[in-house]
């Protein structure tokens, strides 16, 4: 299988998926602490046939590059300009609301949501020219401890 990394990097925290390009699905979509993001990513390399890994070059991004120089050789920096602003349309695309919630301003359905899954996961579509899809049973976790 061939398999990518995205990451919507951040001081505090870090959105992060996996896609099978094969299948083009996201098999992971999670928002992490920045300070496990290596060991993580080092844990995907090992257990999956990781081909590339694709980092936004936003926010504190040369510091999460210098903390993946490991995989040097298959980082790609790429311009995730308005990716945040972008995800929280492509939320409602993944996740549609449906029922009498419709009649509801969208705003308040993502208040509290973290969207730096769904910014990593606009990063790799926007590189790889192409929209993926999530599974059924697909949750994006948040592992911020």
């Amino acid at each position: 299988m061939f398999k990518l990394i995205s990451i919507d990097p951040g001081k505090c925290k870090c959105g992060l998926v996996l896609v099978d390009l094969h299948q083009k699905k996201v098999d992971q979509a999670i928002v992490l602490n920045t300070e496990f993001l290596p060991n993580y990513v080092k844990t995907l390399n090992s257990n999956e046939n990781i081909s590339k890994v694709i980092i936004g070059n936003g926010t504190t991004s040369r510091q999460n590059i210098e903390k993946l120089e490991f995989i040097k050789k298959d980082l790609i920096i790429v311009e995730e300009k308005n990716t945040t602003f972008r995800a929280k349309k492509r939320y409602f695309e993944l996740f549609p609301i449906r029922g009498l919630k419709t009649f509801l301003p969208k705003e308040i359905f993502i208040m509290n949501k973290n969207l730096d899954a769904v910014s990593a996961l606009i990063i790799l579509e926007d590189y790889c020219n192409y929209k993926f899809t999530l599974p059924e049973h697909i949750e994006i976790k948040t592992w911020l401890k």
